[in-house]
Order: C-alpha cells, then sequence, then structure tokens
C-alpha cells in the first residue's frame, strides 16, 4: 500500500450512527463530470476501489500505485472533456466518495459501456449510485448512444440487485473475467 492513501478514512466522509440512516443524498455528495483538477483525488480514489473489491476491477492496488502521475493526470484530463469517454465523480467535502466511468463499445455504436463502478463504503445504499449512472447516461445520450451496458461478477449479487433496480436487464450473455478466468461476468443493459 502506498503512502497516498494509506491513511483510514476521515469520519467526515458520511454522518454515522442513527443521523446515517436519516441523510438524504441531496444533503451528501455533489455528482458531476471530472475534471483535470481531480486528477489527484481520483488516483487516491483509484487506490481504495483495488484494495476495497478487487475482482471487480482490471488492475491491482500494486499496478495502480506503480503508474506514473504524469499518465493518470493525462487519462483523467482525457475523460473530463469530449465524446470518447467519460468519468463522473461524487465529490464530498474534499474527497471524491463514487466514481462511475462511460466509454463506447467498439462493437455497437449506440452503446456506452459502463467501467469502475465505486462508491465508498458509507455511501453504499444512499441512492447515490442511480444520481452516477444517471450522469453517465446522460452523456450517452448526449454524443448519440442510447443504451448503457456492464458487467458484473457472478454471484455479487448485491451489485446485482442494484443494478436491476436502476433497470438494468440481464441479458444472459456470460463472459469470462478479464483477469481470472475461473470467474465469470454477466452482460446487463438498459436504455440510457
Amino acid at each position: 500500500m502506498t503512502s497516498m492513501w494509506a491513511s483510514a478514512p476521515s469520519q467526515a466522509l458520511a454522518p454515522t450512527g442513527p443521523a446515517a440512516r436519516r441523510i438524504r443524498v441531496a444533503d451528501g455528495p455533489t455528482v458531476r463530470r471530472i475534471r483535470p483538477a481531480d486528477a489527484s483525488r481520483m488516483r487516491a480514489l483509484r487506490l481504495e476501489m483495488l484494495a476495497d473489491s478487487p475482482l471487480a476491477f482490471m488492475e491491482t492496488v500494486a499496478e495502480a500505485a506503480a503508474r506514473p502521475h504524469a499518465e493518470f493526470e493525462a487519462r483523467i484530463a482525457s475523460d473530463a472533456v469530449g465524446q470518447h469517454s467519460t468519468r463522473s465523480v461524487a465529490e464530498y467535502g474534499d474527497r471524491l466518495v463514487g466514481h462511475v466511468g462511460g466509454f463506447p463499445s467498439s462493437e455497437d455504436p449506440g452503446l456506452t459501456v459502463i467501467f469502475s463502478v465505486y462508491l465508498t463504503p458509507a455511501w453504499r445504499g444512499r441512492g447515490l449510485l442511480a444520481q452516477l449512472i444517471e450522469d453517465v447516461a446522460a452523456w450517452s445520450r448526449s454524443v448519440g448512444r442510447p443504451e448503457l451496458m456492464l458487467e458484473v461478477v457472478v454471484g455479487n449479487d448485491r451489485a446485482i440487485r442494484a443494478y436491476e433496480r436502476l433497470g438494468f436487464v440481464d441479458t444472459g450473455v456470460r463472459v469470462p473475467h478479464p483477469r481470472l478466468p475461473t470467474l465469470t461476468e454477466l452482460q446487463m443493459r438498459r436504455t440510457a
């Protein structure tokens, strides 16, 4: 683990105790498209994502930490503008607490592939995922891609149920996990 995010998450990330159950997302994070200035905070969130949910992503914490910061900045700057790809983030105070990305399918010009879906644990189950997906969906519609697709590991029932609540439907397509071929992913789609 690198020193970039080795400290424990701040208690200021989200209310805890009884107040946590009462908070509405409207009182919480702001969802928006990523900006070039977010690169350092996005890198910290990326390392958190990989440590928290290693099976869900296509790189390891060590691989991400070893990447030069300039390379990471360039990727974020590219996703901050244009039609090729996007990243939506949830910002709470000075931290990024959620992320969803999208890029065009190489096989279907009307399809945006959702990638790197992540919420900091304190913000799961509060409706923030819907806001992030809707932000990417709005971008997808604006660039002429009316459909969304994502892949999720078979057996990750909590994620599958969350995506179903957001209108995603299991297509029946199964593909091997890109890093661990012993695992299978299922594809889900919905209109943008």
